[in-house]
């Protein structure tokens, strides 16, 4: 590589740095106080850069906020990808389950943030959902194969996702509630292998054939 492309990969990753700080900075900012009560300031205050500096990088709050929620349904395709599609119920669901559960738990304000633009009407982010809906047709495909191999019992394929959804989530758009509940501290962790374990037993349990 000459030092030019050498010099220019470099700029290249340094913006792409600088973009993924401001891209978090900005869900958090969005999850707490939605589009209309977010603003640029406060999300160049929590990305740690100037105001001025963060209108180098971005156009608008509005193409911030449609960049982030681009970002949450593309990594929340990312969990269900690479999971072993043949290797039956118990090991498929533990493992999703398992990924969905860290995930609410180390990204709570994700959640948060989308569950916020669902609650609006989604005007955003629906055209977004025709790429999620290509993955939630792969699992409804598998659910159904299970159900014709007699491994469990028939059920809606795509309910079930949906209920898999729910109990996750619960935990990062709950968490304060959780913590609360458990007895915990404001900043004790919860324990992503005991949540994983008691919802993976509670869908396998009710879909005993």
């Amino acid at each position: 590589m000459s030092r030019g492309a050498s010099v220019r990969a470099d700029l290249a990753a340094r913006r792409e740095e600088i973009m993924e700080t401001i891209r978090q900075a900005a869900i958090e900012e969005f999850a707490a106080n939605g589009l209309h009560g977010a603003s640029t300031q406060a999300i160049a205050d929590r990305a740690g850069i100037g105001k001025t500096k963060l209108h180098y990088y971005i156009s608008s709050k509005e193409d911030l906020y449609l960049d982030a929620l681009r970002h949450i349904v593309s990594v929340w395709k990312d969990l269900f990808h690479g999971l072993d599609l043949n290797a039956g119920p118990e090991h498929f669901l533990h493992d999703y389950i398992g990924r969905k559960v860290r995930h609410a738990l180390d990204n709570p304000e994700v959640a948060r943030m989308f569950t916020g633009e669902v609650m609006r009407g989604a005007p955003l982010l629906r055209p977004l959902w025709e790429s999620s809906l290509d993955a939630t047709r792969t699992a409804a495909t598998v659910i159904e194969k299970w159900v014709a191999d007699g491994l469990i019992r028939p059920v809606d394929p795509v309910l079930l996702q949906f209920h898999i959804w729910a109990l996750t989530q619960h935990y990062a758009l709950h968490l304060t509630e959780v913590r609360f509940m458990l007895g915990l501290d404001e900043d004790q962790p919860l324990d992503p292998d005991r949540i994983t374990a008691e919802i993976t037993a509670l869908v396998l349990r009710g879909l005993r054939a």
